[in-house]
């Protein structure tokens, strides 16, 4: 089961203002790039569910997170409905991001009170998510929307908490953009974690790119 709270992981989100996200089929390597991620400053992983096998990897990665990085909190993202969020939190996924709006998968995440991120695309699909107990929503594709929608939607519901996904870049201009129209947090794949800093294993850069980012978010909101 998971081991923080929905409440908890919400509010980690909010602090540390990015959750990276990531699948590899190799446990391994997997292993190096959460451990990476950590040394970096995060306290929070997506791994994105696209692969054969890939509960098994998340299994191995929790377990590993659970014994050798305290306080690092491990999510499972692409999930599309209520059987694998199911699956991933019997393997003690804490919080389910879901790149579709499904009630289903709502109702089978609160009963166990782990967060879940559905994507949304309207005031009125996020509406029904937050009816639903959702504390952040995610944006996806976020570069189909962009910060202006927001904005927009902060107007009228500055409760709403959105984590834009797909479009975001690890750079000054890119997280001003987003996190000044009111984004709660940011999520960050293959952007930050490169085709390229994996086949070069470049662990050490993959570090110092998530300090980067997470003290370029500090700065933006001072």
């Amino acid at each position: 089961m998971a081991k923080y709270s929905r409440i908890e992981v919400a509010q980690t989100m909010k602090e540390n203002g990015m959750v990276p996200l990531f699948f590899h089929s190799d446990i391994e390597l997997s292993k190096k790039v959460l451990k990476a991620c950590y040394d970096g400053g995060s306290r929070l992983m997506e791994f994105t569910s696209r692969g054969d096998f890939a509960h098994e990897v998340f299994g191995a990665l929790n377990k590993y997170a659970l014994a050798e990085l305290p306080g690092m909190i491990l999510g499972v993202g692409s999930i599309t409905d209520a059987a694998s969020a199911s699956l991933y939190m019997s393997l003690g996924a804490n919080f389910i991001v879901t790149p579709v709006f499904r009630e289903d998968i709502a109702i089978a995440c609160n009963r166990r009170k782990v967060l879940w991120s559905p994507g949304c695309g309207t005031l009125t699909e996020i509406a029904r998510a937050e009816e639903l107990g959702c504390e952040i929503v995610k944006l996806f594709p976020a570069d189909t929307y962009g910060p202006e929608f927001i904005k927009a939607i902060k107007g009228p519901c500055p409760w709403t908490n959105i984590m834009p996904t797909g479009g975001v870049f690890p750079t000054v201009e890119s997280l001003s953009s987003w996190l000044n129209a009111g984004a709660t947090c940011v999520g960050l794949g293959s952007q930050l974690i490169s085709k390229d800093i994996l086949d070069n294993k470049d662990f050490d850069g993959l570090s110092a790119k998530v300090k980067q980012v997470l003290d370029i978010i500090k700065d933006i909101r001072k």
